[in-house]
Protein backbone atom coordinates (compact mmCIF):
# COMPACT_ATOMS: atom_id res chain seq x y z
CA UNK A 1 0.00 0.00 0.00
CA UNK A 2 1.49 3.79 -1.11
CA UNK A 3 2.27 6.42 1.67
CA UNK A 4 -0.84 8.34 0.69
CA UNK A 5 -2.97 5.94 0.55
CA UNK A 6 -2.09 4.39 3.95
CA UNK A 7 -2.34 8.42 5.20
CA UNK A 8 -5.43 9.11 3.75
CA UNK A 9 -7.06 5.52 5.95
CA UNK A 10 -5.57 6.98 9.05
CA UNK A 11 -7.51 10.38 8.36
CA UNK A 12 -10.30 8.60 8.08
CA UNK A 13 -10.77 6.63 11.15
CA UNK A 14 -9.67 9.56 12.74
CA UNK A 15 -12.36 11.62 11.33
CA UNK A 16 -14.73 8.77 12.09
CA UNK A 17 -13.52 8.22 15.40
CA UNK A 18 -14.70 11.89 16.51
CA UNK A 19 -12.25 14.25 14.94
CA UNK A 20 -13.73 17.42 14.27
CA UNK A 21 -14.54 18.64 10.18
CA UNK A 22 -11.85 21.58 11.19
CA UNK A 23 -9.08 19.42 12.49
CA UNK A 24 -9.37 16.89 9.80
CA UNK A 25 -9.22 19.53 7.06
CA UNK A 26 -6.29 20.93 8.71
CA UNK A 27 -4.57 17.08 8.93
CA UNK A 28 -5.51 16.64 5.00
CA UNK A 29 -4.07 20.05 4.19
CA UNK A 30 -0.42 19.80 6.30
CA UNK A 31 -0.24 16.52 4.78
CA UNK A 32 -1.01 17.33 0.85
CA UNK A 33 1.67 20.17 1.10
CA UNK A 34 4.35 17.84 1.97
CA UNK A 35 7.09 17.33 -0.71
CA UNK A 36 9.04 14.42 -1.74
CA UNK A 37 12.49 13.66 -0.91
CA UNK A 38 13.45 10.77 -0.96
CA UNK A 39 10.27 9.91 0.85
CA UNK A 40 7.13 12.02 2.11
CA UNK A 41 8.56 15.32 4.41
CA UNK A 42 6.97 18.58 5.55
CA UNK A 43 9.11 21.67 3.99
CA UNK A 44 7.91 24.58 6.30
CA UNK A 45 7.66 27.60 3.95
CA UNK A 46 9.16 29.73 6.80
CA UNK A 47 12.33 27.85 5.92
CA UNK A 48 12.31 28.30 2.75
CA UNK A 49 12.33 31.99 2.86
CA UNK A 50 15.82 32.13 4.54
CA UNK A 51 18.91 31.24 3.28
CA UNK A 52 22.59 30.60 3.98
CA UNK A 53 24.51 33.51 2.76
CA UNK A 54 28.43 33.33 2.35
CA UNK A 55 30.54 36.81 2.62
CA UNK A 56 33.74 36.69 -0.61
CA UNK A 57 36.25 38.58 -0.88
CA UNK A 58 38.85 38.08 -4.18
CA UNK A 59 37.16 34.75 -4.73
CA UNK A 60 37.90 33.60 -1.19
CA UNK A 61 35.02 32.55 1.48
CA UNK A 62 35.03 34.81 4.45
CA UNK A 63 32.12 34.37 6.75
CA UNK A 64 28.89 32.85 6.93
CA UNK A 65 25.64 34.60 7.84
CA UNK A 66 22.50 34.77 7.38
CA UNK A 67 19.67 36.25 5.37
CA UNK A 68 15.75 36.18 4.24
CA UNK A 69 13.87 37.19 1.19
CA UNK A 70 11.42 40.14 0.89
CA UNK A 71 9.18 40.81 -2.44
CA UNK A 72 7.55 44.10 -2.72
CA UNK A 73 5.92 45.40 -6.37
CA UNK A 74 7.26 42.50 -8.06
CA UNK A 75 10.90 42.97 -6.68
CA UNK A 76 12.65 40.70 -4.85
CA UNK A 77 15.18 41.27 -2.00
CA UNK A 78 17.72 39.57 0.06
CA UNK A 79 17.44 41.10 3.35
CA UNK A 80 20.53 41.01 6.12
CA UNK A 81 22.50 42.44 8.67
CA UNK A 82 24.50 45.81 7.79
CA UNK A 83 27.37 44.42 8.99
CA UNK A 84 27.46 41.38 6.86
CA UNK A 85 28.13 43.69 3.81
CA UNK A 86 30.36 45.93 5.70
CA UNK A 87 31.83 46.21 8.99
CA UNK A 88 34.56 49.01 9.26
CA UNK A 89 35.17 47.86 13.26
CA UNK A 90 36.44 44.78 11.86
CA UNK A 91 37.69 45.75 8.70
CA UNK A 92 34.83 43.49 6.62
CA UNK A 93 34.88 44.75 3.22
CA UNK A 94 33.52 41.52 0.91
CA UNK A 95 33.18 42.35 -2.86
CA UNK A 96 30.24 39.75 -3.06
CA UNK A 97 28.09 37.06 -1.60
CA UNK A 98 26.58 33.60 -2.36
CA UNK A 99 23.63 32.35 -1.16
CA UNK A 100 22.11 28.93 -1.55
CA UNK A 101 18.77 28.53 -3.47
CA UNK A 102 16.32 25.41 -3.73
CA UNK A 103 15.24 24.84 -7.45
CA UNK A 104 13.15 21.91 -7.09
CA UNK A 105 9.84 21.92 -5.24
CA UNK A 106 9.88 18.17 -4.93
CA UNK A 107 13.46 17.81 -4.02
CA UNK A 108 15.00 19.90 -1.15
CA UNK A 109 18.34 18.50 -2.09
CA UNK A 110 18.61 20.12 -5.13
CA UNK A 111 20.28 23.39 -4.27
CA UNK A 112 22.02 25.95 -6.41
CA UNK A 113 24.72 28.66 -5.28
CA UNK A 114 23.95 31.86 -6.08
CA UNK A 115 26.41 34.88 -6.64
CA UNK A 116 25.54 38.69 -5.74
CA UNK A 117 28.11 41.12 -6.87
CA UNK A 118 28.10 43.78 -3.88
CA UNK A 119 29.62 46.20 -6.27
CA UNK A 120 28.71 47.54 -9.74
CA UNK A 121 31.08 50.33 -11.48
CA UNK A 122 33.12 50.44 -8.01
CA UNK A 123 29.66 51.61 -6.13
CA UNK A 124 27.71 49.47 -3.70
CA UNK A 125 24.81 48.28 -4.87
CA UNK A 126 23.10 47.59 -1.20
CA UNK A 127 20.86 49.99 0.78
CA UNK A 128 21.27 50.92 4.30
CA UNK A 129 19.24 53.17 6.38
CA UNK A 130 19.19 55.23 9.54
CA UNK A 131 16.88 56.70 11.82
CA UNK A 132 17.33 59.89 14.44
CA UNK A 133 19.81 57.84 16.65
CA UNK A 134 21.77 56.99 13.64
CA UNK A 135 23.14 54.17 11.46
CA UNK A 136 20.82 50.87 11.32
CA UNK A 137 22.23 47.77 10.93
CA UNK A 138 19.84 46.63 8.08
CA UNK A 139 20.82 46.21 4.39
CA UNK A 140 19.40 44.92 1.40
CA UNK A 141 20.00 43.81 -2.01
CA UNK A 142 17.64 43.87 -5.08
CA UNK A 143 18.18 40.27 -7.14
CA UNK A 144 18.09 40.44 -10.67
CA UNK A 145 15.16 38.09 -11.26
CA UNK A 146 16.17 37.19 -14.85
CA UNK A 147 19.52 35.69 -13.62
CA UNK A 148 17.93 33.45 -10.92
CA UNK A 149 17.71 29.94 -11.59
CA UNK A 150 14.68 29.34 -14.13
CA UNK A 151 13.04 26.50 -11.91
CA UNK A 152 13.17 28.19 -8.02
CA UNK A 153 11.54 26.91 -4.56
CA UNK A 154 11.25 30.15 -2.95
CA UNK A 155 9.21 31.88 -0.63
CA UNK A 156 9.58 35.79 0.36
CA UNK A 157 8.03 38.09 3.06
CA UNK A 158 5.90 40.95 1.78
CA UNK A 159 5.08 44.00 3.11
CA UNK A 160 1.73 42.52 4.14
CA UNK A 161 3.63 40.02 6.80
CA UNK A 162 4.96 43.35 8.89
CA UNK A 163 3.30 43.83 12.45
CA UNK A 164 0.38 47.38 11.81
CA UNK A 165 -0.37 47.81 15.25
CA UNK A 166 2.28 46.89 17.81
CA UNK A 167 0.33 46.32 20.26
CA UNK A 168 -0.31 43.02 19.08
CA UNK A 169 2.88 41.79 20.33
CA UNK A 170 2.99 41.76 24.01
CA UNK A 171 6.50 41.34 26.29
CA UNK A 172 7.21 37.83 26.84
CA UNK A 173 5.54 36.35 23.53
CA UNK A 174 6.77 33.77 21.64
CA UNK A 175 8.89 34.24 18.85
CA UNK A 176 11.34 32.23 16.06
CA UNK A 177 14.63 33.44 14.79
CA UNK A 178 15.38 31.21 11.60
CA UNK A 179 18.97 31.03 10.44
CA UNK A 180 22.36 29.52 11.21
CA UNK A 181 24.08 29.73 13.94
CA UNK A 182 27.92 29.20 13.46
CA UNK A 183 26.84 28.07 9.55
CA UNK A 184 25.22 24.65 11.07
CA UNK A 185 22.02 23.70 9.40
CA UNK A 186 20.33 20.67 7.90
CA UNK A 187 23.42 19.89 5.24
CA UNK A 188 21.27 17.20 3.30
CA UNK A 189 18.25 19.50 2.56
CA UNK A 190 20.11 23.03 3.19
CA UNK A 191 17.83 24.18 5.87
CA UNK A 192 17.94 26.90 8.31
CA UNK A 193 16.82 25.70 12.21
CA UNK A 194 14.73 27.84 14.32
CA UNK A 195 15.96 29.17 17.61
CA UNK A 196 12.84 29.96 19.92
CA UNK A 197 12.82 33.08 21.84
CA UNK A 198 10.58 35.54 23.43
CA UNK A 199 9.86 39.30 23.32
CA UNK A 200 12.28 40.85 26.05
CA UNK A 201 11.41 44.23 25.75
CA UNK A 202 8.42 46.47 25.54
CA UNK A 203 7.36 46.05 21.66
CA UNK A 204 7.13 48.77 19.99
CA UNK A 205 9.36 50.77 21.96
CA UNK A 206 12.73 51.79 20.65
CA UNK A 207 15.18 50.11 23.24
CA UNK A 208 17.20 53.18 24.76
CA UNK A 209 16.20 55.32 21.83
CA UNK A 210 17.50 52.53 19.57
CA UNK A 211 15.52 51.16 16.39
CA UNK A 212 15.59 47.74 18.00
CA UNK A 213 13.94 45.69 20.48
CA UNK A 214 15.34 42.81 22.55
CA UNK A 215 14.94 38.73 22.32
CA UNK A 216 15.58 36.39 24.73
CA UNK A 217 17.59 33.53 23.26
CA UNK A 218 20.39 31.88 22.87
CA UNK A 219 22.40 33.44 19.84
CA UNK A 220 25.17 32.68 18.03
CA UNK A 221 27.62 34.31 15.35
CA UNK A 222 25.95 33.30 11.61
CA UNK A 223 22.82 34.49 12.78
CA UNK A 224 23.20 37.89 11.99
CA UNK A 225 20.55 38.95 9.62
CA UNK A 226 17.77 36.49 10.84
CA UNK A 227 14.01 37.32 10.38
CA UNK A 228 12.52 37.60 14.27
CA UNK A 229 8.90 36.22 13.32
CA UNK A 230 5.48 35.42 15.30
CA UNK A 231 2.94 32.59 14.62
CA UNK A 232 0.16 35.08 12.64
CA UNK A 233 -3.26 33.88 14.52
CA UNK A 234 -5.64 34.43 12.34
CA UNK A 235 -4.91 37.19 9.71
CA UNK A 236 -2.93 34.53 7.60
CA UNK A 237 -5.48 32.07 8.25
CA UNK A 238 -6.04 29.83 5.24
CA UNK A 239 -2.55 30.95 3.75
CA UNK A 240 -0.15 28.25 2.98
CA UNK A 241 2.59 30.27 2.10
CA UNK A 242 4.46 32.07 4.99
CA UNK A 243 1.43 32.30 7.88
CA UNK A 244 3.86 34.68 9.84
CA UNK A 245 4.25 37.98 11.25
CA UNK A 246 7.75 39.26 10.42
CA UNK A 247 8.95 41.29 13.37
CA UNK A 248 12.11 41.95 12.91
CA UNK A 249 15.86 41.22 11.53
CA UNK A 250 18.21 39.93 14.46
CA UNK A 251 21.85 41.38 13.86
CA UNK A 252 23.89 40.78 17.39
CA UNK A 253 23.83 39.64 21.00
CA UNK A 254 23.80 42.32 23.74
CA UNK A 255 25.92 42.29 26.94
CA UNK A 256 27.35 44.73 29.72
CA UNK A 257 30.38 46.30 29.77
CA UNK A 258 30.62 45.06 33.63
CA UNK A 259 30.10 41.84 33.75
CA UNK A 260 32.82 39.15 35.32
CA UNK A 261 33.04 36.38 32.16
CA UNK A 262 34.84 34.24 35.13
CA UNK A 263 31.82 34.19 37.29
CA UNK A 264 28.50 35.58 35.31
CA UNK A 265 26.92 34.15 32.60
CA UNK A 266 26.12 36.23 29.10
CA UNK A 267 22.73 38.00 29.44
CA UNK A 268 21.39 36.06 26.33
CA UNK A 269 19.75 38.62 25.59
CA UNK A 270 19.63 39.86 21.66
CA UNK A 271 19.55 43.35 19.18
CA UNK A 272 16.29 42.79 16.10
CA UNK A 273 15.97 46.04 14.23
CA UNK A 274 12.30 46.60 13.33
CA UNK A 275 11.30 45.32 10.76
CA UNK A 276 9.76 48.24 9.44
CA UNK A 277 13.41 49.82 8.18
CA UNK A 278 13.06 46.92 5.11
CA UNK A 279 10.01 49.39 3.75
CA UNK A 280 12.30 52.14 3.80
CA UNK A 281 14.99 50.67 2.25
CA UNK A 282 12.63 49.30 -0.61
CA UNK A 283 11.11 52.58 -2.17
CA UNK A 284 11.62 53.86 -4.81
CA UNK A 285 14.68 51.94 -5.65
CA UNK A 286 15.75 52.58 -9.23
Amino acid sequence: MSTSRHSDRILSRLAKSGMSRGHFQHARARRERRRHCGGESLIESLLLAVTRVTTVLNKKEKTNATGFFFERDGRLYLVTARHVLKDEASGHHPDSLLIELHVDEANAVQVTRFMIPLFRSGKAVWREGADSAGEVDVAVVELDRSALPATLSLKAFTPDHLVRQFDEIEVGTSILIVGFPLGFQDSLHHLPVARQAIIATSFGLRFQGEGYFLTDARMHRGASGAPVVARAASRQSGREDLSWLLLGVHTSRMDVDNRDVAEDERLNLNCAWYADIIMRLTENLG
